[in-house]
């Protein structure tokens, strides 16, 4: 995961899906993307192993306001929102499962 992202704060309107009590893992993808599916995996074992966090896959396709607001390049683009939906870490390509759960801690312990 790299540097915190400048995008505004997103709500769960934004998302037309609830955010997680403590964090969110808003991914940005496309149809046609493999390493969107292994991005998907990870985070969804992360979501269902952590209480309090929540997994939100978009296609950048069917929703290009959240592709332009964060600035995507390419996909997966993954953005880890903190508890009031501040982005707090950005990320591109395929995290692995121990960067996605030390992403979560170091939100948790900030």
């Amino acid at each position: 995961m790299t540097d915190p992202t400048t995008a505004p704060a997103v709500t769960a309107e934004d998302l037309r899906r609830p955010l997680g009590r403590d964090a969110t893992f808003l991914q940005l993808s496309s149809g046609f993307c493999a390493p969107c599916r292994a991005t998907r995996r990870v985070l969804e074992r992360v979501a269902a192993t952590r209480d309090g966090v929540a997994h939100v896959e978009v296609d950048v396709a069917h929703r290009a306001d959240l592709a332009e607001r964060f600035g995507v390049t390419e996909t997966p683009t993954v953005v880890l929102l903190d508890a009031d939906g501040a982005p707090a870490l950005r990320v591109t390509g395929v995290p692995s499962l121990a960067q996605a759960r030390a992403a979560v801690a170091a939100l948790a312990g900030a």
